[in-house]
């Protein structure tokens, strides 16, 4: 089967200029096909602060209301992914910006109310594989906003990680597929506190014990609870990365000669 990239970029990268430029340079290295998926960083909850409205976080994931869904809407399918394509079309890489709305790509259904209620929240129902190949064996490569769609009309905000890993999943039948999660750390850290603690790789027993001990909390939580769904599911390689080793990430690379960020594995 051909390899495909899927590429999830977040954290403080996307607020600032300079490490999303370095961490874009080094994506558009990455041969087609690929898929880049962004987050919205910090620029959604200081939008909401200068609006006066409230924003409100439970271990790592936004609670939409209504006024919040309409802040992200604008800052992640708006500002985020075109500032993205834009600097993407600047390094030559014929980018395409897309939230789950467009193509009917992304379909989701509303999180039920217990035992939170985090509002305007989708959790991925359906991937439109076949738009998305379309896009990809014409070299486009689609940048995808964390926004999804009902189908009755209705958007709503889905955590970045959960679009990468549920493309991933639903990709994996048609092609090699190669997961990275970037950000501003190195990989994942033994110990929050040691930026170089990072472990080479991690075994889902592991993370376990770590998430219990308190070593791995916050956002972090949500991010390696969806990449280990899709090394579960099949998905080829599933990596943490610094989002400056991306131009090192290249397909024909063996994954055990890649010695950067953190590898994960499900236990035998």
């Amino acid at each position: 089967m051909p390899k495909l990239s899927i590429v999830k970029i977040g954290g403080k990268v996307i607020d600032d200029l300079q490490s999303l430029s370095e961490f874009l340079t080094g994506f558009s290295l990455l041969p087609s096909p690929k898929i880049l998926v962004h987050g919205g960083g910090a620029s959604a909850t200081k939008l909401a602060e200068q609006m006066g409205i409230p924003v409100q976080m439970v271990e790592g994931r936004r609670i939409t209301d209504e006024k919040m869904l309409k802040v992200v809407v604008m800052v992640y399918a708006g500002w985020v992914n075109k500032q993205v394509v834009a600097m993407l079309q600047a390094r030559k890489d014929d980018a395409l910006g897309l939230s789950g709305a467009d193509f009917n790509l992304i379909r989701s259904a509303k999180r039920p109310d217990q035992p939170i209620n985090y509002g305007f929240v989708g959790d991925v129902k359906q991937v439109n594989t076949k738009k998305l190949r379309k896009l990809l064996e014409e070299d486009i490569v689609p940048v995808v906003a964390p926004i999804t769609h009902d189908g009755a009309g209705n958007l709503l905000n889905t955590n970045a990680d959960t679009i990468a890993t549920e493309l991933a999943i639903a990709l994996s039948k048609q092609y090699d597929v190669r997961l990275g999660y970037c950000f501003e750390k190195s990989g994942v850290l033994s110990d929050p506190e040691n930026e170089n603690s990072v472990l080479k790789n991690l075994a889902s027993s592991h993370y376990q014990q770590l998430k219990e001990a308190g070593n791995i909390h916050s956002g972090m939580i949500p991010k390696l609870d969806n990449a280990y769904r899709a090394v579960e599911a099949g998905v080829e390689v599933v990596k943490v990365m610094h989002h400056s080793d991306i131009h090192r990430w290249q397909p024909d690379v063996p994954p055990e000669k890649i010695n950067f960020g953190t590898t994960l594995m499900i236990d035998e």
